[in-house]
């Protein structure tokens, strides 16, 4: 009995030992792999560095897939959408929708949409996703929780379009399961984002609340399917800065996203931002670098980051043979049904480009005349006055136009596109308006005093002579201006004159609504040659065309005026020659100089506030002398 008694007791003992290892084991560890680009703007094709080298090209990015892929055979590959608009590929968007269908050859997973997915708007869209569906292509997932078209019944809906997004298949979010791991993979659209398409037609929802909702719903499917918590990727077009901005405050606020694929402000993140037990990537714009993300996860949800890396896509990657056949194939099509309009071909030379101009970046970074502005609106003068026959007096773009820097060496017709691409549609082409002395000097002054609070609003004029003095009181920062005759002569701008203006499509819609941006402060009215307001709506009606009916392309403007050139790109861009002067001076003299309404209104303010402080003194002083005489 005694020897039963111990042999059950020892063998309680064993279970109870055997439960508690079982109970405090960890939970299976899994691997999960995730591969992701962002911005790829079309960029089929590599593309020429600045000063050498090249970047990027869906085939050569293709082989870093498939080499990561070799490595870690249950990745999931994705992109954070704007994956069109920025080549010459993007003319056959809506006929041939060669952007998905090369990303589904290439294996992506789910992408979602990006602003400039709407640059074609809803019809254009539509007719994109139904091209791609009838190709019987295979296709990546497209994943949009909160900009979605109009309901039936709600204002603004379009059949057409929900018909698309119905046929294509888009959905808030896609479970994938991948090697044991549960993905769930949704997008997000952003504020700036729909700023930025203005003309998309589709009703945005609160992300920070649209993400919530979607996070919940699609780990529950993911629990119930499988039995075990999801690994959570947004994909948002909504961006960093400075390592902040909206996909910093998504993660802020929204529990149970692992990872946020970060598009939209083109970011390249060396190592993620990490917060609230997110992490957010970016790989930098136009394919450049492919992004690896390898994370830690188990079945009940804890994700942690094991490692990162961004892949250079350079000369050093090999190209996939079965990527760049298709790509090829793609590039006649384009020559075939686009360029011969244009009686030019895809590669091209029009110019040996020996100088180094501005990258976008450098642009972007600081208030200066750029010689890459300056060939921009030199080719739009030229361009104008070649296909009218009549003067332009003024031509200008804005920062926000110029996508890519022209090279070193050999300047192709693709090169150009690529840097003037924003739009082939409405956007792309050039608008000739007149506008008063008056408005021209405010067109000035919006350089001069806007760009510090938005950066893309940067001018860059031909036909003026202009400095300004960045100390000055805003919206009087110009002390200087003149126009610049053809033949180098420079002549007072009349306030009541009529001047003849040429600016793409963009740029001169942004030029309309100045008023409306700077609170009435500043006005820029578009007018026709008899000096009649035109609604910046009715733009399109004031398009340059040729004999033939053609509208002039921002980039074949520029292509024309580098192949009339000769072959080499004119001296004259090898430096700034002094068009904008940007200083910075308290001088008094520079200060007030050409003083308008803002620097006297300043100027009346302070004198108030000393006057008031001097009366304010005396009353203090003799109420105090008054104390002191009642005292005596």
């Amino acid at each position: 009995m005694k020897r039963l008694l111990s042999l059950t007791l020892a063998v309680l003992m064993l279970f109870s030992l055997c439960f508690t290892v079982s109970a405090n084991k960890d939970p299976i560890t899994y691997d999960a792999t995730v591969l992701f680009t962002h911005d790829l703007h079309s960029h089929l094709l590599p593309s020429a560095h600045e000063d050498g080298g090249q970047f990027g090209g869906y085939a050569r990015l293709m082989t870093a897939i498939n080499q990561q892929k070799a490595k870690y055979p249950d990745a999931v590959l994705v992109d954070g959408g704007d994956f069109s608009m920025g080549s010459l590929f993007q003319t056959a968007f809506a006929t041939s929708a060669i952007e998905l269908r090369m990303m589904g050859a290439m294996g992506y997973d789910a992408t979602t949409f990006g602003n400039h997915e709407f640059d074609y708007l809803p019809k254009g869209l539509a007719s994109m996703l139904n091209a791609a569906v009838n190709s019987k292509d295979k296709l990546p997932a497209i994943v949009d929780a909160n900009y979605l078209p109009p309901k039936k019944g709600e204002e603004g809906y379009n059949e057409e379009i929900t018909a698309a997004f119905d046929n294509y298949g888009v959905k808030d979010y896609v479970i994938l399961q991948r090697g044991g791991v549960c993905y769930a993979v949704f997008g997000i659209f952003g504020y700036d984002a729909d700023d930025c398409a203005p003309n998309s037609g589709m009703v945005m929802q609160e992300p920070i609340e649209k993400a919530k909702a979607t996070v919940e719903k699609a780990t529950a499917e993911c629990v119930e399917k499988f039995g075990v918590e999801p690994v959570v990727i947004c994909l948002s077009h909504s961006g960093t800065e400075d390592g902040e901005g909206e996909d910093y405050e998504l993660a802020k606020n929204v529990e149970g996203i692992h990872l946020i694929v970060s598009g939209h402000t083109h970011t390249t993140l060396d190592k993620p931002i990490e917060v609230n037990g997110t992490y957010i990537v970016s790989a930098a714009e136009y394919g450049k670098n492919l992004g690896v993300v390898n994370l830690s996860y188990n079945a009940k949800g804890q994700v942690t980051l094991k490692s990162y890396e961004l892949i250079p896509i350079d000369e050093a990657v090999a190209e996939d043979a079965t990527i760049a056949a298709m790509v090829e194939g793609f590039k006649a099509d384009v020559e075939k049904n686009y360029l011969s309009k244009y009686g030019v071909s895809f590669d091209e030379v029009l110019v040996n480009n020996g100088y180094k101009f501005d990258t976008v970046d450098e642009v972007y970074a600081t208030q200066h005349e750029s010689t890459l502005g300056n060939l921009y609106s030199d080719a739009y003068k030229w361009a104008v006055e070649q296909t009218t026959g009549d003067k332009v007096d003024v031509a200008l773009t804005a920062t926000g136009v110029i996508r890519e820097s022209i090279p070193l060496g050999d300047v192709t017709v693709s090169d150009v596109f690529n840097a003037a691409s924003l739009g082939v549609g409405t956007e792309g082409e050039l608008v000739a308006v007149y506008i008063t002395g008056k408005d021209l000097k405010n067109a000035l002054e919006v350089d001069a005093s806007v760009q510090p609070l938005m950066r893309s609003a940067q001018l860059f004029f031909s036909g003026v002579e202009y400095s300004f003095n960045t100390k000055r009181m805003i919206f009087n920062k110009v002390d200087y201006a003149m126009l610049q005759n053809s033949d180098g002569t420079l002549e007072k701008i009349d306030d009541k004159k009529l001047y003849r203006i040429v600016t793409g499509m963009y740029a001169g819609q942004m030029l309309g609504a100045v008023k409306s941006t700077s609170m009435g402060l500043l006005e820029i009215t578009p007018r026709d040659k008899d000096g009649n307001p035109i609604e910046v709506a009715d733009l399109k009606n004031y398009v340059v065309k040729d004999e033939n009916g053609t509208p002039l392309k921002e980039w074949y403007a520029i292509s024309s005026y580098l192949k009339n050139m000769g072959g080499k790109m004119d001296a004259k861009y090898s430096k700034p020659d002094g068009r904008k002067v940007v200083y910075s001076s308290l001088n008094p003299i520079n200060l007030l100089s050409n003083a308008n309404i803002f620097t006297y209104v300043l100027l009346l303010v302070i004198l108030l506030l000393i006057a008031g402080i001097v009366l304010l003194t005396r009353f203090i002083v003799r109420k105090i002398k008054r104390k002191k005489q009642a005292a005596q």
